[in-house]
C-alpha cells in the first residue's frame, strides 16, 4: 500500500480480502470517492434501487464469495432505509461493511436538515462503528474488517464524511488477523460420543465452511442428520443419512425422540423458531463460539475452528444402533408429513419440484412467508449455500436482492428467487437492477393474494380475516415493464411450459404463478406444531 486517500485505503483493503462488488444507492459525499476508488481497481459498483436491498445484496455476496460484503448509502434517509438489511446481516451472521456518508461536525453546529445520531441508530445491530477520523485510519480499517469476519460474523458501520474520505493517509504495517481462540472439552465430547448408541446430528449455518469435515463426522457416527434452513446442502439432500430440516419444531421430533445424544455442529441458536427445547438427552455442542443464550443446556462444548475439532472427533463411535432402514423410514415419514395431497391444481410443492426438475443446477433464494415451507422442504440442495434465506431475521424482500447478488457473485449458475407476492411488492424495483446487470435469475412468484402466513395465524386464533388479503397483482405485466421476460400461469401445464422457456432465457425472467393457498395450514402444523 502507498500513501493515498482514506477512501482508497478502504476499498483496497476490501479488494485484498476478495471483495469484488460494492452495492448501494450513493449520495453526494464520500460514496462518490468510494465508487471512483472501486472502479480504479476493477471492482463493480452495483446500483440498487433501495438501500435495504443493497445491504441484502452485500450479505448474500459474502455468503457466496466468502469475502466481506460491501454496501454504501447516503447519510440520513440512506442509513435509515438500510437498517433492515443491517439487521439481517447481524442476525444471519454476514460480514458486511456498510459505509454511509457522514455529517460534518462543523455543520452540526447550525444544520439540522437530515441530521440524527447515525451511530446511535446502527448501534443495536452492528459490531462496531467508526468515522475513520483518528490518527491511524488504515489500521482502523483492518480492525473493522477483521471484526466483521470474526465469529459471530456480522456488519460494521463506517460513517465517512467527504472530507475524511479524501484525507491522505499513510499505510500501516499489516498484522496477522487474531486466531480464533479455542475452548475445548474434547475429553467430555469423546466420552459422550463413545457412549452413544443412537446419536443424531443437527447441522447449522457455521458448518457451511466445514462441509466435508461435517459429512465425515456424520458418516463415522452412522446416524441420522438434520440441517437448518441455512445449512441445507452441507449434507447433500440425497445422502442416505439426511432425514430433513431442523427448526426446533414438530416435524423433526420423531427422529430426535429416539436419540440418546444430540450433536450440534455449527448450530447458531438464532436459526431456531421460538419454541422450547423438548428433548431431555445429553447435548454435545461443536461450534465456532459458545452462543449465549442457547435453547438448551449443553452437556459438553467444543468451541473454536470447526474443521480441526470435527476431524479430532471423527471416528469416535462405531457402535451405532441405527440401521439404514431406520433412517430411510424417518426421512420418508418426515417428507410425507409436510407434503401436499396430490391433485390437479398447482400447489407450492409442485412449484418447487417442477423448478428443480427443469432448472436442476440452480441455486435458490427464499423469502419469508408460507411458501418458504415448501421451498426449503422440497428443493434438493447438494452444496453449501445452494439455498439462501433470511432465517435469523426472517425478513421479507430478501429473495430478489439476494438472488441478484448471488448471480453476480457466481454467474455460472442460474438463481431462482422463490418469493411471495407480498415480499416482491416490497422490492419490485430491483427487477430493474436484475435487468441492468443481466443477472441470470428467474423469479418465481407464489401469487396467492395474501400475507398467507399471517392469514393462517389469524385463522388459528379464530379471528375474522382482516388486513392481510389484497387483489392479485399481474406481476408478469409489471416485470415486462422493467424489461424482463415473464409469464403468468394458472395450471401445471402452463407452469411447465414457462419453466422450459425460462431455462433458455439468458438474463432475468419471472414466472407469476397464481395458486390457491389451501394446504398451507396442514403443512405449517406438520412442520412447526
Amino acid at each position: 500500500m502507498t500513501t493515498q486517500t482514506v477512501a482508497g485505503h478502504l476499498v483496497e483493503a476490501l479488494y485484498r480480502r476478495g471483495t469484488r462488488r460494492l452495492y448501494g444507492v450513493p449520495g453526494g459525499g464520500s460514496s462518490l470517492d468510494l465508487i471512483a476508488a472501486a472502479e480504479s481497481l476493477g471492482m463493480t459498483f452495483v446500483l440498487a434501487r433501495s438501500e435495504n436491498a443493497a445491504v441484502m445484496m452485500a450479505a448474500a455476496d459474502a455468503d457466496i464469495s466468502g469475502a466481506p460484503g460491501a454496501a454504501l448509502t447516503t447519510k440520513g434517509p440512506g442509513l435509515a432505509q438500510a437498517m433492515n438489511g443491517l439487521a439481517h446481516a447481524a442476525l444471519d451472521r454476514a460480514p458486511v461493511i456498510c459505509i454511509t456518508d457522514g455529517f460534518s461536525e462543523t455543520l452540526k453546529a447550525y444544520v439540522t436538515h437530515q441530521v440524527f445520531d447515525q451511530e446511535g441508530m446502527s448501534r443495536p445491530v452492528v459490531k462496531a462503528h467508526s468515522r475513520l477520523d483518528g490518527d491511524e485510519p488504515t489500521a482502523e480499517i483492518e480492525r473493522l474488517i477483521d471484526l466483521a469476519c470474526a465469529p459471530c460474523r456480522g456488519p460494521v458501520h463506517i460513517e465517512l464524511t467527504g472530507a475524511a474520505a479524501r484525507r491522505q493517509a499513510a499505510p500501516t504495517a499489516m498484522t496477522a488477523s487474531p486466531a480464533t481462540s479455542a475452548c475445548l472439552s474434547l475429553d467430555d465430547a469423546r466420552v459422550l460420543l463413545s457412549q452413544a448408541r443412537r446419536p443424531v446430528v443437527v447441522v447449522g449455518l457455521e458448518a457451511r465452511s466445514a462441509s466435508e469435515a461435517t459429512l465425515r463426522l456424520v458418516e463415522s457416527l452412522g446416524c441420522p442428520v438434520l440441517t437448518t434452513y441455512k445449512a441445507k446442502g452441507v449434507i447433500p439432500d440425497a445422502h442416505p443419512a439426511r432425514v430433513g430440516l431442523f427448526t426446533c419444531g414438530t416435524a423433526e421430533a420423531p427422529t430426535l425422540e429416539r436419540a440418546d445424544l444430540i450433536v450440534l455442529v455449527g448450530l447458531d441458536p438464532v436459526e431456531l423458531i421460538l419454541q422450547p427445547w423438548r428433548y431431555d438427552v445429553p447435548v454435545l455442542d461443536i461450534a465456532e463460539i459458545h452462543h449465549q443464550p442457547h435453547y438448551t443446556n449443553i452437556s459438553a462444548g467444543v468451541y473454536g475452528p470447526l474443521i480441526p475439532n470435527l476431524n479430532t472427533l471423527t471416528g469416535r463411535n462405531s457402535a451405532s444402533d441405527w440401521t439404514p432402514d431406520d433412517i430411510r423410514d424417518l426421512a420418508n415419514a418426515m417428507r410425507s408429513a409436510i407434503s401436499f395431497p396430490e391433485g390437479a391444481a398447482i400447489d407450492p410443492q409442485v412449484i418447487v419440484q417442477a423448478a428443480a426438475k427443469h432448472l436442476s443446477d440452480a441455486r435458490i433464494t427464499v423469502d419469508a412467508g408460507a411458501h418458504m415451507l415448501s421451498a426449503t422442504g422440497f428443493w434438493p440442495a447438494d452444496r453449501p449455500n445452494d439455498l439462501q434465506i433470511s432465517n435469523g431475521l426472517a425478513s421479507m424482500a430478501f429473495a430478489l436482492p439476494a438472488a441478484i447478488a448471488t448471480g453476480l457473485a457466481d454467474p455460472s449458475r442460474r438463481v431462482i428467487a422463490f418469493t411471495g407476492d407480498g415480499g416482491l411488492k416490497m422490492c419490485v424495483g430491483e427487477l430493474a437492477t436484475a435487468v441492468q446487470y443481466a443477472v441470470p435469475v428467474t423469479v418465481i412468484v407464489f401469487n396467492d393474494g395474501a400475507l398467507t402466513l399471517i392469514d393462517l395465524k389469524q385463522q388459528q386464533r379464530g379471528l375474522k380475516s382482516a388486513g392481510v388479503r389484497w387483489p392479485r397483482t399481474d406481476f408478469a405485466a409489471v416485470a415486462r415493464g422493467f424489461g424482463c421476460v415473464a409469464w403468468r400461469v394458472t395450471t401445471k401445464a402452463e407452469y411447465e411450459a414457462a419453466l422450459i422457456e425460462a431455462e433458455q432465457a439468458p438474463g432475468p425472467s419471472l414466472i407469476d404463478v397464481v395458486l390457491d393457498p389451501g394446504g398451507y395450514a396442514a403443512q405449517l402444523k406438520a412442520m412447526r406444531g
